[in-house]
This record gives C-alpha cells, sequence and structure tokens, in this order.
C-alpha cells in the first residue's frame, strides 16, 4: 500500500482545532480506540508486532482500549504519530492523532 501523505486523512483523524501559540509545545499522541469488530487478543498481537512492546505492555494497553474505550499507544512528533496511526489503521484498528491534552 502506498504512503499518503496527512491532507489525504479525514479531518477528524488529527486534531488541530486548538491554538497552541504562546503555549509550550506539546507532544503528539497516537490513540488507538475501542471498536466492536477486533479480538482483544488480535489488538495484543497488533501492539507486540508494529510497536514491539513486551506481551505485559501490550496487554495493559489493549485492556485500556477495551476498557476505557481508548489508550495512548505513542507520543512524539506529527509526522511519526501520523505514520502509526496509518500503520494501524491497514491492521484494521481505529486510530487518530492528537495533541497531548493539557493537564
Amino acid at each position: 500500500m502506498g504512503m499518503m501523505d496527512s491532507a489525504t486523512l479525514p479531518a477528524a483523524e488529527i486534531d488541530t482545532a486548538e491554538d497552541t501559540r504562546g503555549a509550550p509545545e506539546r507532544p503528539w499522541q497516537t490513540v488507538v480506540w475501542d471498536d466492536p469488530v477486533n479480538l482483544m487478543s488480535y489488538v495484543t498481537h497488533v501492539f507486540r508486532r508494529y510497536f514491539g512492546f513486551s506481551s505485559s505492555v501490550a496487554e495493559r494497553l489493549m485492556l485500556a482500549v477495551h476498557n476505557e474505550g481508548h489508550a495512548v499507544v505513542a507520543e512524539g512528533p506529527r509526522e511519526q504519530m501520523e505514520l502509526h496511526a496509518r500503520a494501524l489503521h491497514e491492521y484494521g484498528l481505529w486510530a487518530t492523532v492528537r495533541r497531548e491534552p493539557h493537564d
């Protein structure tokens, strides 16, 4: 599958609504959301295979997705988080990119 640029992602996939002028730079996050399709074992498998997480980390994140509705699986530069989201989409997971929320 070819690489897409951020202009081809649906607008809802990237949170750019807030004005960050004058605010300290907050990292971007890749968030995986719960869905009614994927089995918990599959989500754990994807986290292990794609990110290289240990079994315990992958299972903890999968349980957060299942029980809390979502989990932050990566933080960093926007471009890298967009790459992660696209890769997770290829695995069939629902992933979005957002700025780290304020405390």
